[in-house]
């Protein structure tokens, strides 16, 4: 009997082994993709980490922060992660909504009375920017700015020419400034303007964030950073995710880099500072795309998601609220691309099951406009991040897709 039991365990054992060199090997290969990518001159640099249950399998940092002056990437590099910023904002709004300040389908006019009597573009003069519009039916409501339904467009991003250039008239900020402007400012512009469409009707990307980060505001009665930081940021132990960079975080920031006639090079001002968050009135808290951060601060954010809203013994949001937020939200606005859109994520549904390589049925994710991407699996308690600092480089960078196809391979 105990050698019938001794064979097992030794099965048991090499049965164990063989798992985890399987593992080992694709780790492997994944690494080896990814040093091919910075030799083919794909990126300048980029860090990569993937956590399986709660421990990290995979963290690595390759090629440089900044090409110019040789600085090599480090793990702790920190990064523009602009949009990322989106869900950090909507979690912080379903805080306040536990806490019972608000409904998810109040008018954000009840706390914004800007934002009252809506309107929609109806025609557009390309020779001033002038614009008539007609009276929406509905108000925008605040399940409308978590959602991307409200009908508010994204100014220099945006898909339709006639927004980008009402907003730019009027001064909306875009993703960031090193100007002395506050969100709340350019939030009351944007509370001017005309809608897309009729709000609750389909799903168009927009500065709804923005005005979520002046609504936190107006509901908590604390600047927007400093909420963050300690209903957020403190609790999760995230100590280098913030809107502007102290000299020491400043000196880890990577470079914004594009890609001319063969080289690397700094990204120039354009409608944006590359030199935010360091310099600069760092006045402006974007709830859209305003945060630095680094792929392990990054990854606690989204630990604590797969935890069921609790890490290092801090509760941010309880289970139920994590079972609304990770419910579709938006119907078939997103077409039968895979994706579907809760409160605070995009959602793999059952077609992005089907598609493969981007997760199981419930993974959420989303990147940021400087090419950082995150993904999470809820079945497999798995992590994915890949910072990259780049724009406009047009230089056929394939690492997004083929880390997050590599990554869920790993799983056994």
């Amino acid at each position: 009997m105990k050698t019938l039991t001794s064979i097992l365990s030794l099965s048991v054992f090499l049965s164990f082994a063989s798992q985890a060199q399987i593992i080992q090997d694709r780790v492997q290969k994944l690494d080896a993709m990814l040093e091919e990518a910075i030799a083919e001159q794909q990126v300048p640099g980029l860090v990569a980490m993937v956590m399986k249950d709660g421990e990290v399998v995979y963290h690595e940092a390759k090629g440089f922060s900044d090409v110019e002056s040789g600085i090599e990437m480090s793990k702790n590099s920190i990064f523009r992660i602009a949009s990322q910023t989106k869900a950090i904002t909507s979690t912080a709004v379903m805080i306040l909504w536990e806490e019972g300040h608000f409904r998810l389908d109040d008018p954000i006019s009840k706390y914004i009375p800007e934002f009252e009597n809506p309107t929609i573009l109806k025609d557009f003069n390309e020779a001033d920017s002038s614009y008539t519009s007609v009276e929406a039916e509905n108000q925008i409501t605040i399940r409308h700015l978590l959602t991307h339904t409200s009908g508010l467009g994204y100014g220099v991003i945006d898909g339709d020419s006639r927004m980008r250039k009402i907003y730019q008239k009027a001064g909306v900020v875009d993703l960031f400034t090193t100007e002395n402007v506050t969100i709340k400012e350019s939030v009351m512009r944007l509370a001017e303007l005309p809608l897309h469409h009729e709000p609750g009707a389909r799903f168009t990307y927009s500065e709804g964030l923005d005005v979520l980060g002046y609504f936190i505001e107006v509901v908590s009665g604390m600047p927007f950073d400093q909420f963050l930081q300690e209903r957020i940021f403190d609790p999760l132990g995230m100590d280098d995710t913030r809107f502007y960079l102290d000299q020491s975080q400043g000196d880890r920031l990577v470079s914004v880099h594009t890609y001319q006639e063969g080289e690397w090079e700094a990204f120039p001002v354009t409608f944006y500072d590359p030199d935010y968050p360091k310099t600069g009135a760092k006045a402006f808290f974007s709830g859209g795309a305003g945060l630095s951060s680094t792929t392990a601060d990054y990854a606690k954010f989204l630990q604590m998601y797969l935890n069921d809203g609790v890490l290092n013994d801090a509760r941010i949001l309880s289970p139920t609220t994590i079972e609304t937020i990770m419910s579709n939200q938006v119907g078939d606005f997103l077409g039968d691309g895979g994706k579907d859109y809760g409160l605070v994520f995009g959602l793999v549904d059952q077609k992005g099951v089907a598609l493969g390589g981007i997760g199981g049925l419930g993974t959420f994710d989303w990147g940021g406009y400087f090419n950082t991407q995150y993904f999470a699996d809820p079945n497999e308690n798995l992590i994915g991040l890949i910072f990259k600092q780049t724009s406009e480089s047009g230089n056929g960078d394939q690492t997004g897709w083929k880390f997050r196809q590599m990554v869920f391979a790993l799983v056994e």
